[in-house]
């Protein structure tokens, strides 16, 4: 059944700009700038004062659902330039340790020893995202940045390139898998 007027609205904090031009919506705050492309998505975007309305006119049941998905993603970039995003991993082994080498930049990873392997795994971290080892935490690595998606891409990039092969899974239990996931908070 058709739903005729759906609509959910989304309140834009102080500090913080939203420009939306046929559905390409541009986020700027005191962190930076995220833009991301809804074009592909049958719905209407108003800015209105300080507040964004999202609106389906004659939506079905998945095409009404569109608009919970939309309000999340633009309220996770609001979040982004304002706070940012953290995700921290842990290193678990038991018999060789994991190297994780960290570049210079931030920007790549190198993981090293896992289960002995002479093999290096390579890993490069998405566009704003940038990576260190925990200081008061042995065997942990910290993602930071301001996009959501970036930021959860890379922790998976970390954790998929450390995957078990030819071997019992529930046994050899080694890897790097995210513990953690927080908003920073701003300094």
């Amino acid at each position: 059944m058709k739903d005729i007027f759906k609509q959910d609205e989304l309140t834009i904090p102080e500090g913080v700009t939203v420009n939306i031009k046929s559905r390409q919506v541009t986020v700027e705050g005191p962190r930076g700038t995220l833009t991301k492309n809804l074009r592909h998505l049958n719905i209407e975007i108003k800015l209105e004062g300080s507040k964004i309305r999202f609106v389906v006119h004659h939506g079905v049941r998945k095409h009404v659902a569109c608009i919970r998905t939309v309000r999340s993603l633009v309220n996770n970039m609001i979040t982004g330039v304002t706070k940012g995003f953290q995700y921290k991993l842990r290193y678990v082994y038991a018999h060789f340790p994991i190297n994780v080498i960290i570049n210079k930049e931030g920007n790549a990873v190198e993981i090293r020893n896992f289960l002995g392997q002479k093999v290096v795994f390579h890993v490069k971290m998405r566009e704003g995202v940038s990576c260190e080892a925990s200081k008061g935490q042995k065997d942990e690595l910290t993602i930071t940045g301001n996009d959501l998606e970036a930021v959860s891409q890379s922790a998976a990039d970390i954790q998929q390139s450390c995957l078990v092969k030819n071997k019992d899974i529930r046994k050899f239990l080694d890897g790097i898998y995210v513990s953690e996931r927080n908003v920073m908070e701003s300094d």
